[in-house]
């Protein structure tokens, strides 16, 4: 349970003012379909955080656990100070129109969160965790909690979510796991 509340809320301070949070407003303004959208939303997360959770599952078995540690308190470390960097969204994040409202969400979403923080976020998490179900599903309810108001609510909330300090408790968080981590404290507390 652990796993999945950590991983949930993770993402979902992360994503706040994320490129893909961004691309759930544009793609929101553009077509005024908010269910296609939440279901591309919820497809390409799905998929995508998938296959980081199973790399990190994968990662687990084939490096060694004094290593391990390293990679992923390092790795915690990194995304705390990525989280703080802003994002910026491209406009060729949403150009796959021709594929209509739910296969433009999903390409562009797909697409947007390769190599991005959530997912990498999602790899490690998976990797500290061992436990690819409750992790994805945690990544993806705190993709769903930052995205779904994006789409619902557009505008009227992009202007009043104060970003930074999200982004600094979120950055808080992931330090905290990567000094959990580099420290070994979290193997006297089960983590």
């Amino acid at each position: 349970m652990e796993s999945f509340l950590i991983s949930t809320g993770i993402v979902a301070l992360a994503e706040v003012g994320d490129k893909t949070q961004l691309l759930a407003f544009i793609l929101a303004a553009k077509f005024r379909k908010p269910v296609p959208i939440v279901l591309g939303i919820l497809t390409a997360t799905i998929a995508n955080h998938a296959f980081a959770g199973a790399l990190g599952s994968w990662i687990t078995s084939v490096v060694s656990a004094d290593l391990l540690r390293w990679i992923l308190g390092l790795s915690f470390l990194g995304m705390a100070v990525w989280t703080l960097i802003p994002d910026e969204f491209d406009e060729d994040d949403a150009k796959f129109t021709r594929y209509g409202v739910f296969g433009t969400t999903l390409i562009a979403f797909f697409l947007a969160e390769m190599g991005d923080k959530t997912q990498i976020a999602t790899v490690a998490l998976a990797a500290q965790y061992n436990s690819v179900v409750t992790v994805v599903a945690g990544t993806t309810l705190g993709m769903m909690i930052a995205n779904v108001p994006a789409v619902l609510l557009g505008d009227r909330i992009a202007h009043r979510m104060p970003t930074r300090l999200v982004h600094g408790i979120a950055a808080a968080i992931f330090a905290i796991l990567g000094l959990v981590v580099l420290l070994g404290v979290g193997k006297r507390f089960g983590i």
